[in-house]
This record gives C-alpha cells, structure tokens and sequence, in this order.
C-alpha cells in the first residue's frame, strides 16, 4: 500500500549551474500521500494506544488533510469526523470533490462558520467536541503536533545531507518543523508558506530546534485556496517539461517560487536544492470546479 523508498527526481534547468531535485513524498500513497503520512503514522499509533473510538480533525473547502484522515479512517477501520470551515459548504458539497471524497469514505462532516472555526484551539470548543463526540482522538488543522512533526522529521535521509537547501511548502508548519529538525547544520530550510499572515513563524518555533530556516512569503498567490491564471500556466507548463504534476495549493506556489528565485539570483552559483513534493494532488478536482465556474484555464491531469 506504502511506497518506499521515496524517487528523488532530478530537474534539468537551462542556462544554471543550480541543480533542483524533488523528492517525490507524492509516491508515498495515492490518497495519504508525501507529509499526510508521516504526520498521520504516529499518531494513527497514539489513537490505539489511548483506545479512542474515532479521529476528529479541522479542515477547509481543498483539505488534503481532510481527504487523507478520511481514507486512513476507513482503511484501517477507524471512525473519522471532520469539522469543517464554511457553513455555506453543507449545502455545496457535491460541487466539492474533497469533501465528496472524504463522506465517501465514511467521514462524518460537521460544518461550521468561519467565527465558530476560529476556536479550533479553544480548550472549551475542545471540551464541547468531546462530549458531542465522545471517545473522540483530536489532531489539529493539518495535523499538525509533536507525533507529526515526529513523523515529517524522516522525510530526510542521510543521503538528503548532499544538498544545500530544503525547500517545503508551508501550510500549518508541521512538515517544515520536521524537516528543521532532521537538517545538516550546514542546510538551510526554506519555507514556502500558502497562506498570508507572519503567524507561521511561531507556529513553527513552537516545534523547531536549530535556528537554520526562514519563510518565503512573496509565493501564496493572494493566500490559501487562491488560484492565479500565472500559477496555473506555470503548474501545466512544468507538467509538460518534467512529467511531474503540481497541486495549485502548495507544490505549485512553491516551485513556482523556487524557479523565480533561481532566475533573480537568490541561491548562489552550484547550489544544490532539495524541494519537497508533499502530495496533495487530490486537491486539483475541486480546484478545477472552481476554476471552470469562472470560465478560467483548467490545471491539466
């Protein structure tokens, strides 16, 4: 069902002595794929442990977190609720292919408004799930705590030493804590966050242990779920020249920001860059939806 080990991809780049190799986590599984595995694998374990009845989570309109605790539940027989972002969503649902997905597999969907979702990490809005849902395990917005960060730290090999940046897209700042965690002194971990807003860098503190990283905020395309004709074209394009297909909501905005960076000179000359394919590819049916609503350009599949 797994797949490992992981394909390191390797990109052959015109007129730059950089190389850029991706790390195909994308392989891993079709559904549970690249970081939503490894953040759900321990703590899949710690839901047995405590003998919690099922797996309740938080998630928007394109979740892949959403779409992966769906598919885990129901393969390995565990009950899975998602609280999700957008009352308005109750009643769109067959317009969405994530969330279509995720109730196909089993998943009881609770949806809430966006004032209700801010209390996600309230400690009483907590407690009120609990007693709705008893026996529930409760793992954040994109699944991310210290068994996932526990998890995205074996992203990286010993072989991963050779390169001299990581790059990860960034969406609740799990993964590139992991991978902050498991670097050479001698990285540098590069983020590239999907959303607006500086929250993420303490996010991240909250579990990272070396100081070797920073966030590149100039790529989210107007924040999480916005889509621009720019990135579509980018994510078709690079399809086409690689083989290799990009989800619109985080891969994409990354690569797309890497390929600049490269362009204006940001990484010195002979770099070598490790760029992480952290799946998500599901993503692009619903995008798609949205897209073709507005009688926009389509990602290609």
């Amino acid at each position: 069902m797994f797949h490992f080990p992981i394909q390191n991809q390797a990109l052959k780049l015109k007129h730059s002595s950089i190389e850029l190799v991706i790390k195909r986590e994308d392989l891993i599984h079709p559904f549970i794929s690249g970081n939503k595995f490894r953040k759900l694998k321990y703590n899949l374990e710690a839901l047995k442990a405590t003998g919690a009845t099922a797996m309740l989570t938080f998630g928007g309109a394109f979740s892949n977190h959403i779409a992966a605790v769906a598919y885990a539940g129901k393969t390995y027989g565990v009950k899975t609720i998602g609280i999700i972002r957008g009352e308005e969503l109750a009643t769109k649902r067959k317009l969405n292919a994530t969330l279509e997905f995720a109730q196909s597999c089993g998943m009881h969907l609770k949806y809430v408004t966006r004032e209700v979702y801010k209390n996600k990490m309230n400690p009483e809005f907590l407690q009120e799930l609990e007693q709705e849902f008893k026996g529930v395990y409760i793992l954040p917005e994109g699944g991310t705590n210290n068994l996932a960060v526990k998890g995205c730290e074996e992203i990286l090999t010993p072989e991963d030493a050779q390169f001299d940046y990581i790059c990860s897209a960034v969406g609740t700042g799990g993964t590139t804590a992991g991978l902050i965690n498991a670097s050479q002194k001698h990285q540098k971990i590069l983020g590239f966050p999907a959303l607006k807003g500086d929250f993420l860098q303490e996010d991240i503190r909250k579990f990272a242990t070396q100081e070797n990283w920073t966030l590149i905020k100039d790529y989210h395309f107007g924040g999480y779920g916005k889509i621009k004709p720019e990135l579509v074209t980018f994510i078709n394009n690079f399809k086409k020249a690689y083989q290799l297909p990009l989800d619109p909501i985080y891969t994409g905005k990354m690569l797309f920001g890497i390929f600049d960076l490269i362009d204006r000179g940001y990484f010195p000359e002979d770099s070598k860059i490790l760029a992480i394919h952290t799946g998500g590819l599901q993503g692009i049916a619903g995008v798609n939806n949205m897209l073709k609503r507005k009688n926009r350009p389509l990602i290609e599949v």
